[in-house]
C-alpha cells in the first residue's frame, strides 16, 4: 500500500490519467470482495490493514456498480454519486472530467468574508445547484462575498436539512449530483464569490447507513445525540481517520471549495494523542503548500473553548474560525426575545456587551443552566476567528414553527439586529432570506422511507420543544407541505416592506466593506459602554484613519446617550430610523459633545476622519 496522496482522492473509485479505474476499499472484516457491474464481476486483491484494491480498464465513468462483500451486495462507502438514492447502486464518476475555468481565482482573506448561509433545496423553487446559480447575481449585488451551503452529502429521499447524510463523498442526487456542484462552484468563483461547504464529521445519519458492514467506523465508547459515535480513537481508527481526512481534502482539491464549515465539532469524541481536527488542519496546510491555494476550516462548537481555533504551536487544533452562538442568544434576548430553553442563561444587553468584547458571553464565569463554570478567555484572538449572526438555520429551524426574525420582531428591531451583527468585530453571517425579512418559515423536514424512523423523528421533535414550553403541534417533518412552506418567496422582492429591507441590508454591507473602522477586525480597537437601565449600548471602534461611535437603543422609547469628546464634530454615517428605511424620524447630521436622544429600536453611527 502506498502512502495516501495529499492532492488526490485515495479511497473509492478514481480514474487516473491513463483512463484506468483505481479501486480502493477498506473492508477489514471481509474474506472475499469483488465489484459487480451490469455484465461482469471483478475480484479485488486483499492488501494489508484490511484494504482491497484493483486497477482496471473495465470500469468506466457512468457505470453503476455494487461491492460484493462475502456475498452481501453493498454500495460503495466512498461513492461519489448515488444516482438512485441511498439504497441504490453507486455510479462511477470521474472527478477529473470537469474543465475548470477558475484558474485566476484567489480565495479572499477570511476577514473579507461576508457569509450567506443557504439550503439548496429551499433557496429556490427548483431546489437545485442550478437554482443557486441563477440567483448568484442577486447575492453579488447584495454584497455577499461567500456563500455557505448546508450539507450536500447524500441523504435519504429528496428533502432533508443535510445533517442525515450517509455517503460523505457523494453529492446529493436531487440537487444535481457532483458535476453540477463543480459547475456551481466554478461559476461562483468567476463571479467573485467564495464557497463554504457544511460537512458533518460527528455522526452518520440512520437511514442508508451501511458503513458498519465494512469495518469499525463506529465505536460504543461514546454516544452522540444523533446516534453512534464515529470511531476516531478506538481499534481500527487509523483507517476511519484517513477516510474523513480524504473527504475534507477532496472538497478542496476536486471541487475547489474554499472553506469547510464543520458541524458540531464538540460532538466529535477523540482522545488520540493528535485530535482528528488537528490532523485535518495539518493536512490542509500541506495541501495549501502543494497547490498554492488558500483553504479555511470553520467550526461550529458550543464549548467556548479556544483550543479549537488556537494554532497548533499553541496547543490548539489549528482551525481558522468558529461560529459564536452566544452572540446570537444575547442579541435576541436584548431585542426582547423570550428567555426559555438555552436562552435562560442570558440577560440581554449586558451579555451582548460581553459578546462584543469577548466573543463568548461565558468565558470563565458560572453558568446557571449548565451548573458549572464555563468557557475560556479569548484575549489576543483576532475577530476574524469568530462568526456572528442574528439568524442561522439552527436558530430558526429548531423553533417549533420555524419563525424567522420577521415573524418575531418588529421592522425597526429587525434592522437594529442586522446592524448589531454588521458593526461587530467578527465575521458576519446572514441566513438566506433575512436580508429582505423573508416571511416564510424555515421548518425541519425529512423524507425517510422507514416508518419507524419517521415516527421516531416526529416524537423527537415534540420532546425537543419541551424546554421551550411550546404549545400546539409541530409541523410534520415528513410532510411535503412542510418542505414547500420553507422555500424562499422570490416574488416579494418588488413589494414593501421587503424591498426596503433589502436596500437597507445592501447599505449596511457596503458600510461594513468600506468603512476602515468596521472592516478592520482588531478587537483591541474597541470599547463598549452599557446602560442596562436604558437598554442601550455605545460601541466605539477606530483605526489610525477613522473613529466611529455606534449608538444602539434596544428599548421601546427614546433614550439619552452622552456623546464622547472628539477632535472634530461627529458626522452621521448611518441612521436605521431614517424615513428612507421606513423609520419614524431622522437624527441630526452633525453632533458635538452632549446628549442625543436615540429613537426606540434604532442604531445611529457617527464618524470622525483623522487628518
Amino acid at each position: 500500500m502506498e502512502a495516501p496522496s495529499i492532492n488526490k482522492r485515495n479511497i473509492g473509485i478514481n480514474f487516473n490519467g491513463l483512463g484506468l479505474a483505481e479501486i480502493l476499499l477498506w473492508a477489514p472484516y471481509a474474506n472475499k470482495v469483488s465489484i459487480k457491474l451490469d455484465m461482469k464481476t471483478l475480484s479485488l486483491i486483499k492488501q494489508e490493514r484490511g484494504y482491497w484494491t484493483l486497477s482496471t480498464d473495465e470500469v468506466k465513468p457512468g457505470d453503476t456498480y455494487w461491492f460484493d462483500v462475502d456475498g452481501k451486495q453493498l454500495s460503495d462507502p466512498a461513492s461519489l454519486f448515488q444516482s438512485e438514492g441511498v439504497h441504490g447502486p453507486s455510479l462511477a464518476f470521474d472527478l477529473n472530467a470537469y474543465k475548470w475555468t477558475d484558474a485566476p481565482w484567489q480565495n479572499p482573506p477570511l476577514e473579507d468574508y461576508i457569509f450567506y448561509e443557504l439550503h439548496t433545496g429551499t433557496f429556490t423553487s427548483i431546489g437545485t445547484f442550478k437554482g443557486i446559480e441563477d440567483r448568484l447575481d442577486y447575492l453579488v449585488s447584495l454584497g455577499i462575498t461567500a456563500i455557505e451551503i448546508m450539507p450536500v452529502a447524500q441523504f435519504p429521499g429528496e428533502r432533508n436539512w443535510g445533517y442525515d447524510g450517509v455517503f460523505p463523498f457523494a453529492v446529493q442526487n436531487s440537487y444535481g449530483g457532483p458535476q453540477s456542484l463543480q459547475h456551481l462552484i466554478d461559476t461562483c468563483h468567476n463571479k467573485g464569490l467564495a464557497v463554504v461547504l457544511d460537512v458533518v464529521y460527528n455522526h452518520i445519519g440512520p437511514e442508508g447507513n451501511y458503513l458498519h458492514e465494512f469495518g469499525p467506523y463506529f465505536t460504543d465508547k461514546y454516544h452522540t445525540p444523533w446516534g453512534s459515535a464515529i470511531n476516531f480513537d478506538d481499534a481500527g481508527c487509523d483507517e476511519v481517520r484517513q477516510y474523513f481526512i480524504d473527504n475534507a481534502l477532496m472538497w478542496f482539491h476536486d471541487f475547489h471549495v474554499d472553506a469547510l464549515r464543520m458541524d458540531a465539532v464538540h460532538a466529535i469524541k477523540d482522545f488520540s494523542p493528535k485530535h482528528i481536527l488537528q490532523e485535518i488542519s495539518e493536512q490542509v496546510v500541506q495541501l495549501t503548500q502543494t497547490t498554492g491555494r488558500t483553504y479555511y476550516l470553520i467550526a461550529e462548537c458550543d464549548l467556548n473553548d479556544t483550543r479549537f481555533i488556537n494554532p497548533v504551536n499553541k496547543g490548539g487544533f489549528g482551525l481558522d474560525a468558529q461560529w459564536i452562538d452566544e452572540f446570537h442568544h444575547a442579541l435576541r434576548v436584548a431585542a426582547g426575545g423570550e428567555r426559555n430553553g438555552y436562552y435562560t442563561d442570558f440577560n440581554g444587553i449586558e451579555d451582548l456587551a460581553l459578546a462584543y468584547q469577548n466573543a463568548y458571553v461565558y468565558h470563565g464565569q458560572y453558568s446557571e443552566q449548565r451548573q458549572k463554570t464555563f468557557g475560556t478567555n479569548t484575549a489576543g484572538i483576532n475577530g476574524r476567528q469568530f462568526v456572528a449572526f442574528s439568524q442561522n438555520h439552527d436558530q430558526v429551524g429548531n423553533r417549533m414553527l420555524g419563525e424567522r426574525s420577521g415573524q418575531l420582531f418588529g421592522f425597526e428591531m429587525q434592522k437594529l439586529m442586522a446592524a448589531a451583527v454588521m458593526i461587530s468585530p467578527f465575521l458576519p453571517l446572514l441566513f438566506m432570506g433575512e436580508e429582505r425579512s423573508e416571511p416564510n418559515p424555515f421548518l425541519f423536514f425529512v423524507s425517510h422511507t422507514d416508518k419507524r424512523l419517521i415516527e421516531a423523528v416526529r416524537k423527537g421533535r415534540k420532546t425537543e420543544f419541551a424546554d421551550f414550553h411550546a404549545r400546539g403541534e409541530a409541523p410534520d417533518p415528513q410532510a411535503l407541505e412542510t418542505f414547500e412552506r420553507s422555500k424562499l418567496s422570490w416574488d416579494i422582492l418588488e413589494q414593501q416592506p421587503y424591498q426596503t429591507m433589502l436596500h437597507y441590508y445592501k447599505t449596511l454591507i457596503g458600510l461594513r466593506k468600506h468603512q476602515p473602522a468596521l472592516k478592520t477586525l482588531n478587537r483591541d480597537n474597541m470599547t463598549v459602554e452599557t446602560n442596562a437601565a436604558n437598554n442601550t449600548l455605545m460601541i466605539q471602534r477606530w483605526t489610525t484613519d477613522q473613529q466611529l461611535i455606534c449608538l444602539l437603543n434596544f428599548s421601546g422609547k427614546d433614550q439619552p446617550v452622552a456623546i464622547p469628546e472628539g477632535i472634530n464634530q461627529w458626522q452621521k454615517l448611518f441612521d436605521s430610523a431614517h424615513p428612507k428605511w421606513n423609520g419614524p424620524v431622522s437624527s441630526p447630521e452633525i453632533l458635538n459633545t452632549g446628549l442625543i436622544a436615540i429613537p426606540p429600536a434604532t442604531i445611529l453611527i457617527y464618524t470622525q476622519y483623522h487628518a
